[in-house]
């Protein structure tokens, strides 16, 4: 039980800085990033919409924990279904530092196929949840619903003397019943007044989005997420994955072990070279590698929550399958080709300094407490 616990901790550790980057990215999105612009590049579902996605999520260092937050930041921005199924495959699966550690752990071939994989399962993903009929028979009701709307045409325009009038016209439309003055955040004043908020107010904005509504929404699926990470970690050992050696079973059965696991892609690198060491095929190794960071408990819980039970079907069908795909084909690479994949584990440095981690996990912890807090009061 202690060395439950001891795990669970040292992973809520690891993952602490990486989710406060996600948050404060979320909340950047959310204040900062105009929706028109989301919108115009990310709103609707389709290839073009999905590779942009992918490839946007694909150099970013985040990882499991952190791409969450991140990828609810742009799906309630306005990001379709397949963009924000794509951001979230592709975000965790390789990135940046990834590549680096994967050159240095595992060989230029394992650099190169790696990033060409998880980009290419982040689009197949993403079309097939965007493709799901069910979003396409909903979109084309609420459209059925706009187009019959008395409100939706024959609208008399008014025009008005002054934006800030106090006094300003009525619409005379159908659905106009009484003289009301418009809202204030439709007027111009408002606009402006929006427009000269400070840099400060729109970081306090951000942050306090962050803290406090992606927090809450993801707190409890990040939670579970690490405690089935811990259980792995402390009874399923490496020397499990030996047996299976090679082919169809043994990705299978690394697929099966990697779904409860917690693990980032550059933090999956070092165990990934264990597993080459102890007779795992290279693409059984990077089978691991694409499904343990995109296919944990805390990701398909998020992706049954915002975009729907059906969804995880398909996310899990497309992640799992190009992943196995490009396992056959490394495979076939390697021992065609005469590729050297070989393990070069030498001093392994961590990514970040154990005290940044240590003052993330700190600090995630009071944040936590505080929405205990306000659930209590409420």
């Amino acid at each position: 039980m202690m060395q439950l616990l001891t795990n669970f901790w040292q992973l809520f550790v690891l993952s602490a800085p990486w989710l406060m980057l996600g948050l404060l990215i979320a909340g950047i999105i959310n204040v900062y990033l105009p929706k028109d612009f989301l919108n115009k590049h990310l709103g609707k579902n389709g290839l073009f919409t999905t590779i942009k996605a992918a490839l946007i999520g694909a150099p970013m260092p985040l990882c499991s924990c952190g791409v969450i937050p991140a990828a609810l930041g742009l799906r309630r921005s306005g990001a379709s279904k397949s963009a924000t199924t794509a951001f979230l495959v592709s975000t965790p699966e390789t990135g940046v530092d990834s590549i680096s550690v994967s050159y240095v752990l595992l060989g230029p071939f394992m650099a190169i196929i790696r990033p060409i994989a998880a980009v290419s399962s982040a689009i197949v993903a993403g079309v097939m949840v965007g493709s799901d009929r069910q979003e396409k028979t909903s979109e084309k009701a609420s459209s059925a619903v706009k187009a019959t709307s008395c409100c939706s045409k024959d609208v008399e325009k008014v025009e008005v003397s002054s934006c800030c009038d106090s006094k300003p016209e009525v619409e005379t439309t159908c659905c106009a019943t009484s003289k009301k003055a418009p809202e204030p955040e439709q007027t111009c004043c408002s606009k402006q007044e929006k427009a000269q908020e400070t840099m400060w107010q729109k970081l306090q904005k951000a942050v306090h989005f962050s803290c406090t509504k992606l927090l809450s929404d993801t707190a409890k699926w990040l939670l579970i997420g690490l405690v089935f990470a811990a259980l792995v970690q402390t009874y399923v050992p490496v020397s499990f994955f030996s047996q299976w050696g090679s082919g169809i079973l043994a990705m299978t059965v690394v697929i099966l072990i990697s779904i409860p696991m917690y693990v980032c892609a550059t933090a999956s690198t070092p165990i990934a070279a264990g597993l080459l060491l102890s007779g795992v095929s290279p693409g059984a190794v990077l089978v691991f590698m694409l499904a343990g960071p995109a296919t944990n408990i805390a990701t398909l819980g998020v992706v049954a929550s915002e975009l729907g039970k059906r969804a995880v079907f398909s996310y899990l069908t497309g992640v799992i399958g190009v992943a196995i795909l490009f396992g056959f084909l490394t495979d076939y690479l390697v021992a065609n080709y005469q590729i050297s994949v070989a393990p070069m584990l030498g001093e392994h440095h961590e990514v970040l300094p154990h005290w940044l981690s240590l003052l993330c996990s700190v600090v995630l912890v009071l944040l936590l407490l505080r929405l205990l807090v306000l659930k209590y009061k409420s």
